[in-house]
């Protein structure tokens, strides 16, 4: 499984890396560190990667299947 976080969507609310502290940080600015990115998701940390995806307000963090990116 991998997440990933659209840029172009996220808008520095916080809570992903709040609710996922062992998968996601916070820049310098207070937006997720791993924007613009798609990670492998630890098994153990799927939890926390559910959380961060259904608690981001503007839809800017997906669980995928794999690493592809969508065209």
């Amino acid at each position: 499984m991998f997440i990933s976080i659209d840029a172009n969507k996220c808008t520095g609310h916080g809570r992903c890396y709040t609710v996922a502290p062992d998968l996601l940080s916070e820049d310098d600015e207070g937006f997720v560190a791993q924007s613009g990115q798609t990670l492998a998701i630890p098994e153990a940390l799927l939890g926390q990667a559910q959380e961060a995806t259904e608690g981001c307000p503007e839809g800017a963090i997906s669980i995928r299947q794999s690493s592809a990116v969508d065209a």
